[in-house]
């Protein structure tokens, strides 16, 4: 088996990256260490470029479709990783998963009608249902015992004839749960006696840690199956977020028909010849490197929980299930977000998330990105340190 280097430091400047070079636009500041947007630091798999170079030495890059591999790679790799039997005819296409979220809503619903979200949870939720001219109906998560779980009856209680979606994060962002069968059974049961649909964003499905198991929302029974639309993608696993490659998984016909449609009527699911190379590669080679890269994350998180217990034992770290975005508590500090976030960023020359912005439970967070070497996390972690200890 290869063995990866996570530790190997690549300079990401200068390359139109959001995480470093709209570091003084968002911060006031060019060196602040940047463990804020959702990308890694981490080299993108061999596999993958090598895959995207012999795609270029055919210099032509013209209209192309999603070939039969590319289908048995999504198809090999949904069983493999998450048990989950799906088949060609049930799998679509998206640019990205907050734009098949927002091609969902469309299509599913229409304008006043109301969606659920369970906050705190990935921002771009809340702009795909005011920009769509639905009615938010806020479903807070509750925290209890160190973990995100669901508010049921304050579900049933808010639920009227208009609630038509409900937009489910799992695994959780930015709380990094994975939600437990249990848990899943039931919110989907409560959708299915209400006839609410669920639009599940599953992108951080494969960044699962230990012996917590992923399960696809729509993989529990062919009752929730015909009632919900799952998307994932390789983005988050494999660094690949800027090729623009997303999955849709619609295992009803009538619905997987009518998402069709609407993503045909903006041409939006051709996609891009180097996306669908880059995913095929990365389900069809990436096993290895996931496992090694998880590892490598997991330690990074031990370094991190280790920190905060003996430097800044005012924060309260909550401990991942998934992902590699850990939310953290600093209400003991007193600050306002902005405050707290400026604080970070000009005093510890640190750049993380306003857990402002992911809404109802969010104040006083911040969210920190451990998808980088272990070298720059001490760095910040060190840095953090002498600002607020």
């Amino acid at each position: 088996m290869k063995k990866y280097n996570f530790d190997e430091i690549v300079p990401r400047e200068g390359t139109n990256c959001i995480k470093y070079d709209a570091r003084e636009k968002v911060f006031g500041s060019a060196d602040v260490l940047p463990l804020w947007v959702a990308d890694m630091d981490f080299r993108t798999p061999d596999f993958i470029v090598d895959a995207i170079k012999k795609r270029t030495e055919h210099e032509i890059f013209g209209y192309s479709f999603k070939s039969d591999s590319y289908y048995k790679s999504v198809i090999d790799w949904m069983k493999r990783r998450h048990n989950w039997d799906i088949s060609k005819g049930q799998i679509s296409s998206s640019p990205g998963v907050v734009a098949g979220l927002t091609i969902a809503i469309e299509t599913f619903s229409k304008p006043g009608d109301g969606v659920v979200v369970q906050p705190p949870v990935y921002f771009p939720f809340f702009d795909c249902v005011k920009g769509t001219s639905r009615k938010m109906v806020e479903n807070p998560l509750k925290l209890e015992n160190g973990r995100y779980t669901f508010d049921f009856e304050d579900l049933k209680s808010k639920i009227d004839e208009n609630t038509k979606l409900l937009l489910l994060c799992n695994p959780q962002n930015p709380g990094g749960m994975v939600f437990t069968l249990e848990e899943l059974t039931e919110l989907a049961s409560i959708c299915v006696e209400n006839n609410i649909m669920i639009i599940s964003d599953e992108i951080h499905s494969d960044l699962i840690f230990g012996e917590h198991k992923h399960i696809p929302i729509a993989s529990i029974s062919e009752e929730i199956a015909k009632n919900s639309l799952v998307f994932m993608a390789p983005s988050k696993t494999f660094n690949i977020a800027g090729l623009a490659s997303s999955v849709a998984i619609i295992q009803s016909k009538v619905n997987f028909v009518r998402y069709e449609r609407a993503l045909g009527v903006g041409h939006l699911g051709m996609g891009n010849i180097f996306g669908s190379v880059a995913l095929e590669a990365a389900y069809t080679n990436g096993d290895d490197w996931l496992e090694q890269m998880l590892d490598y994350l997991w330690e990074n998180y031990l370094v991190l929980e280790k920190f905060f217990e003996t430097k800044l034992p005012k924060v309260k770290v909550l401990k991942p299930e998934a992902t590699y975005l850990v939310w953290l508590d600093f209400t003991a500090y007193g600050m306002k977000n902005r405050e707290l976030l400026n604080f970070a960023s000009e005093k510890a020359k640190v750049g993380l998330n306003d857990g402002g912005k992911f809404g109802t439970g969010g104040d006083g967070w911040l969210r920190l990105n451990i998808g980088c070497t272990r070298t720059v996390l001490e760095e910040a972690l060190e840095r953090l340190g002498k600002a607020f200890g």
